[in-house]
Protein backbone atom coordinates (compact mmCIF):
# COMPACT_ATOMS: atom_id res chain seq x y z
CA UNK A 1 0.00 0.00 0.00
CA UNK A 2 3.07 2.08 0.19
CA UNK A 3 5.45 3.54 -2.47
CA UNK A 4 8.79 5.33 -1.63
CA UNK A 5 9.29 8.63 -3.25
CA UNK A 6 13.22 10.41 -3.37
CA UNK A 7 13.01 13.70 -2.18
CA UNK A 8 15.41 15.92 -3.84
CA UNK A 9 18.67 16.89 -1.25
CA UNK A 10 18.61 19.90 0.04
CA UNK A 11 21.29 22.53 0.75
CA UNK A 12 20.40 22.22 4.41
CA UNK A 13 21.00 18.37 3.82
CA UNK A 14 24.39 18.59 1.98
CA UNK A 15 25.34 20.93 5.14
CA UNK A 16 24.78 17.81 7.65
CA UNK A 17 27.32 15.96 5.53
CA UNK A 18 29.80 17.61 5.55
CA UNK A 19 29.23 18.65 9.24
CA UNK A 20 29.05 14.41 9.32
CA UNK A 21 32.07 14.22 7.52
CA UNK A 22 34.30 16.77 9.62
CA UNK A 23 33.65 14.81 12.63
CA UNK A 24 30.70 16.77 13.95
CA UNK A 25 28.85 14.25 15.23
CA UNK A 26 28.86 10.88 17.96
CA UNK A 27 26.98 8.60 15.26
CA UNK A 28 25.44 7.67 12.54
CA UNK A 29 21.96 5.97 12.29
CA UNK A 30 20.93 4.67 8.93
CA UNK A 31 16.86 3.25 9.50
CA UNK A 32 16.16 1.78 6.01
CA UNK A 33 17.96 -0.06 2.79
CA UNK A 34 16.72 3.35 0.80
CA UNK A 35 18.27 5.21 3.09
CA UNK A 36 21.62 3.93 3.07
CA UNK A 37 21.65 4.12 -1.08
CA UNK A 38 21.09 7.44 -0.75
CA UNK A 39 23.25 8.71 1.61
CA UNK A 40 26.04 6.33 0.88
CA UNK A 41 25.68 8.22 -2.89
CA UNK A 42 25.77 11.73 -1.73
CA UNK A 43 28.75 10.36 0.99
CA UNK A 44 30.68 9.30 -2.14
CA UNK A 45 29.75 12.58 -4.22
CA UNK A 46 31.19 14.63 -1.22
CA UNK A 47 34.51 13.04 -0.97
CA UNK A 48 34.75 13.33 -4.63
CA UNK A 49 34.20 16.62 -4.34
CA UNK A 50 36.51 17.25 -1.63
CA UNK A 51 39.11 15.64 -3.63
CA UNK A 52 39.20 17.62 -6.60
CA UNK A 53 39.42 20.49 -4.72
CA UNK A 54 42.94 19.69 -4.27
CA UNK A 55 43.82 16.52 -6.65
CA UNK A 56 43.63 15.18 -9.82
CA UNK A 57 40.69 13.44 -11.00
CA UNK A 58 42.02 10.34 -11.28
CA UNK A 59 43.01 10.71 -7.04
CA UNK A 60 39.73 12.13 -6.90
CA UNK A 61 37.82 8.68 -8.35
CA UNK A 62 40.44 6.67 -5.66
CA UNK A 63 38.74 8.25 -2.77
CA UNK A 64 35.68 6.46 -3.34
CA UNK A 65 37.79 2.66 -3.01
CA UNK A 66 38.85 4.65 0.20
CA UNK A 67 36.04 5.53 2.12
CA UNK A 68 36.33 6.54 6.40
CA UNK A 69 33.52 6.61 8.49
CA UNK A 70 33.68 9.84 10.35
CA UNK A 71 31.66 7.93 13.67
CA UNK A 72 30.01 4.92 14.86
CA UNK A 73 27.81 3.77 11.73
CA UNK A 74 24.82 1.84 12.94
CA UNK A 75 22.35 0.06 10.68
CA UNK A 76 18.53 -1.37 11.34
CA UNK A 77 18.49 -4.56 9.93
CA UNK A 78 20.19 -6.81 7.55
CA UNK A 79 19.37 -5.05 4.52
CA UNK A 80 20.23 -1.96 5.50
CA UNK A 81 23.61 -2.90 6.89
CA UNK A 82 23.91 -5.20 3.43
CA UNK A 83 23.56 -1.83 1.09
CA UNK A 84 26.46 -0.12 3.08
CA UNK A 85 28.70 -3.45 3.50
CA UNK A 86 28.11 -4.41 -0.37
CA UNK A 87 29.52 -0.92 -1.61
CA UNK A 88 32.55 -1.17 0.47
CA UNK A 89 36.03 -0.91 -1.76
CA UNK A 90 38.84 -3.82 -0.21
CA UNK A 91 40.62 -0.61 1.37
CA UNK A 92 37.53 1.19 2.90
CA UNK A 93 37.67 1.97 6.16
CA UNK A 94 34.44 1.35 8.46
CA UNK A 95 32.38 -1.22 9.95
CA UNK A 96 28.82 -1.31 10.08
CA UNK A 97 26.90 -1.81 13.20
CA UNK A 98 23.90 -3.77 14.05
CA UNK A 99 21.35 -3.65 17.09
CA UNK A 100 20.79 -7.12 18.32
CA UNK A 101 16.92 -6.25 17.62
CA UNK A 102 16.51 -4.41 14.49
CA UNK A 103 14.57 -1.49 16.40
CA UNK A 104 14.24 1.76 18.09
CA UNK A 105 14.55 -0.25 21.78
CA UNK A 106 17.27 -2.28 19.60
CA UNK A 107 19.09 0.62 18.82
CA UNK A 108 18.54 2.22 22.23
CA UNK A 109 20.51 -1.07 23.91
CA UNK A 110 23.23 -0.37 22.01
CA UNK A 111 26.64 0.71 23.83
CA UNK A 112 27.11 3.23 20.88
CA UNK A 113 24.08 4.87 21.64
CA UNK A 114 23.42 4.34 25.30
CA UNK A 115 26.54 6.04 26.21
CA UNK A 116 25.23 9.19 24.01
CA UNK A 117 25.00 12.33 26.43
CA UNK A 118 24.00 15.84 26.84
CA UNK A 119 25.96 17.92 24.42
CA UNK A 120 26.66 14.76 22.44
CA UNK A 121 25.28 15.00 18.66
CA UNK A 122 23.76 12.06 16.09
CA UNK A 123 22.51 12.04 12.62
CA UNK A 124 19.72 10.19 11.44
CA UNK A 125 19.15 8.59 7.80
CA UNK A 126 15.59 7.97 7.29
CA UNK A 127 12.41 8.79 5.66
CA UNK A 128 10.03 11.33 6.22
CA UNK A 129 8.08 11.11 9.17
CA UNK A 130 8.59 7.62 11.10
CA UNK A 131 8.47 6.03 14.56
CA UNK A 132 10.29 9.17 17.44
CA UNK A 133 11.07 6.48 19.91
CA UNK A 134 14.67 6.60 19.62
CA UNK A 135 14.80 10.65 18.65
CA UNK A 136 12.18 11.30 21.81
CA UNK A 137 14.67 9.02 24.98
CA UNK A 138 18.13 10.75 23.59
CA UNK A 139 16.78 14.59 23.05
CA UNK A 140 15.64 14.10 26.88
CA UNK A 141 18.98 13.47 27.73
CA UNK A 142 20.13 16.48 26.13
CA UNK A 143 21.77 14.93 22.97
CA UNK A 144 21.40 16.71 19.73
CA UNK A 145 19.36 14.91 16.92
CA UNK A 146 19.37 15.95 13.09
CA UNK A 147 18.09 14.43 10.75
CA UNK A 148 18.04 14.16 6.79
CA UNK A 149 14.65 12.25 4.99
CA UNK A 150 15.90 11.00 2.00
CA UNK A 151 12.39 9.94 0.93
CA UNK A 152 8.74 9.78 1.31
CA UNK A 153 6.08 7.18 1.75
CA UNK A 154 3.46 7.73 -0.55
CA UNK A 155 0.36 5.67 -1.37
CA UNK A 156 0.66 4.73 -5.13
CA UNK A 157 -2.65 5.42 -7.40
CA UNK A 158 -2.86 2.25 -8.01
CA UNK A 159 -3.59 0.99 -4.61
CA UNK A 160 -7.75 1.77 -4.06
CA UNK A 161 -7.93 -1.09 -7.30
CA UNK A 162 -5.84 -3.31 -6.05
CA UNK A 163 -6.96 -3.73 -2.87
CA UNK A 164 -10.84 -3.77 -4.49
CA UNK A 165 -9.95 -6.45 -6.76
CA UNK A 166 -7.65 -8.33 -3.89
CA UNK A 167 -11.30 -8.22 -2.41
CA UNK A 168 -13.38 -9.37 -5.10
CA UNK A 169 -11.17 -12.54 -5.15
CA UNK A 170 -11.43 -12.96 -1.32
CA UNK A 171 -14.82 -12.95 -1.31
CA UNK A 172 -15.37 -14.96 -4.45
CA UNK A 173 -13.04 -17.49 -2.94
CA UNK A 174 -15.10 -17.64 0.34
CA UNK A 175 -18.38 -17.51 -1.63
CA UNK A 176 -17.16 -21.15 -2.63
CA UNK A 177 -16.72 -22.53 0.97
CA UNK A 178 -19.25 -23.54 3.83
CA UNK A 179 -17.30 -22.17 6.20
CA UNK A 180 -20.23 -19.65 8.32
CA UNK A 181 -19.04 -16.84 8.56
CA UNK A 182 -18.33 -16.59 12.54
CA UNK A 183 -16.00 -19.28 11.92
CA UNK A 184 -13.89 -17.75 9.13
CA UNK A 185 -9.89 -16.78 9.68
CA UNK A 186 -9.37 -13.22 9.40
CA UNK A 187 -6.95 -12.21 6.88
CA UNK A 188 -3.44 -11.07 7.92
CA UNK A 189 -2.38 -7.74 7.54
CA UNK A 190 1.23 -6.36 8.12
CA UNK A 191 1.84 -2.73 9.20
CA UNK A 192 5.07 -1.41 9.62
CA UNK A 193 4.44 2.38 9.99
CA UNK A 194 1.74 5.05 11.43
CA UNK A 195 1.51 6.37 7.47
CA UNK A 196 1.27 2.68 6.06
CA UNK A 197 -1.85 2.25 8.77
CA UNK A 198 -3.54 5.66 7.99
CA UNK A 199 -3.78 5.25 4.04
CA UNK A 200 -4.75 1.04 4.40
CA UNK A 201 -7.53 2.80 6.72
CA UNK A 202 -8.80 5.25 4.40
CA UNK A 203 -8.61 2.45 1.58
CA UNK A 204 -10.67 0.00 3.46
CA UNK A 205 -12.74 3.18 4.58
CA UNK A 206 -13.47 4.42 1.39
CA UNK A 207 -14.54 0.77 0.06
CA UNK A 208 -16.85 0.54 2.37
CA UNK A 209 -18.14 4.00 1.51
CA UNK A 210 -17.96 2.71 -2.50
CA UNK A 211 -19.67 -0.78 -1.63
CA UNK A 212 -22.41 1.01 0.46
CA UNK A 213 -23.17 4.22 -1.90
CA UNK A 214 -23.73 1.48 -5.10
CA UNK A 215 -26.19 -0.77 -3.35
CA UNK A 216 -29.73 -0.77 -3.53
CA UNK A 217 -32.20 0.27 -0.79
CA UNK A 218 -33.15 -2.83 -0.11
CA UNK A 219 -29.82 -3.91 0.52
CA UNK A 220 -29.00 -0.84 2.49
CA UNK A 221 -31.88 -1.76 4.79
CA UNK A 222 -30.09 -5.26 5.51
CA UNK A 223 -27.02 -4.50 6.94
CA UNK A 224 -25.83 -7.91 6.80
CA UNK A 225 -25.61 -7.79 2.64
CA UNK A 226 -23.44 -4.59 2.86
CA UNK A 227 -20.98 -6.34 5.07
CA UNK A 228 -20.05 -9.37 2.49
CA UNK A 229 -19.50 -6.90 -0.39
CA UNK A 230 -16.51 -4.96 1.77
CA UNK A 231 -14.70 -5.85 4.71
CA UNK A 232 -14.64 -3.18 7.44
CA UNK A 233 -11.14 -2.97 9.52
CA UNK A 234 -11.98 -4.98 12.50
CA UNK A 235 -12.85 -7.78 9.96
CA UNK A 236 -8.64 -8.02 9.97
CA UNK A 237 -5.97 -9.25 12.11
CA UNK A 238 -3.19 -6.95 12.34
CA UNK A 239 0.84 -7.70 12.70
CA UNK A 240 2.29 -4.22 13.67
CA UNK A 241 5.97 -3.02 14.57
CA UNK A 242 6.32 -1.98 18.00
CA UNK A 243 4.90 -0.05 20.53
CA UNK A 244 3.49 2.83 19.27
CA UNK A 245 1.27 1.16 16.46
CA UNK A 246 0.26 -1.61 18.99
CA UNK A 247 -1.22 1.75 20.59
CA UNK A 248 -3.25 3.17 17.33
CA UNK A 249 -4.40 -0.63 16.48
CA UNK A 250 -5.30 -0.84 20.13
CA UNK A 251 -7.70 2.80 20.23
CA UNK A 252 -9.76 1.39 17.60
CA UNK A 253 -10.10 -1.78 19.40
CA UNK A 254 -8.88 -4.10 16.41
CA UNK A 255 -7.14 -7.33 17.05
CA UNK A 256 -3.31 -7.58 16.28
CA UNK A 257 0.07 -9.15 17.26
CA UNK A 258 2.59 -6.93 18.01
CA UNK A 259 6.50 -8.23 16.79
CA UNK A 260 9.59 -6.38 17.30
CA UNK A 261 10.81 -6.81 13.87
CA UNK A 262 9.93 -8.16 10.48
CA UNK A 263 11.86 -10.95 9.57
CA UNK A 264 9.72 -13.84 8.30
CA UNK A 265 10.17 -16.10 11.01
CA UNK A 266 9.10 -13.59 13.79
CA UNK A 267 5.70 -13.05 11.55
CA UNK A 268 4.60 -16.54 11.19
CA UNK A 269 5.60 -16.98 14.85
CA UNK A 270 3.26 -13.86 16.03
CA UNK A 271 0.32 -15.72 13.53
CA UNK A 272 1.41 -19.01 15.75
CA UNK A 273 0.76 -16.96 18.62
CA UNK A 274 -2.31 -15.93 20.85
CA UNK A 275 -3.98 -12.84 19.06
CA UNK A 276 -4.36 -9.62 21.62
Amino acid sequence: MLALQARAATDEDRKMMRQWLAGDYQALVIVSPTAAASGLAMWQALEVERYKQNNTTELAESALAALETPSHLIAVGEATAAVLNDAKRPVASYQVLQPTIANNEGMLAMPEIESLQAGDKLLIWRGLGGRRLLVDTLQARGVHIDSIAWYERIMPDEAQSQYEQWLQDFQAQNASKTIASADRIKPVVVISSGTAFEYWASIVEATVIKASEATNLEAIANQSKIDNVALKLSDFTYIVLGERLANMVAEQQLSYWRVEDLAPETILAAISAKVL
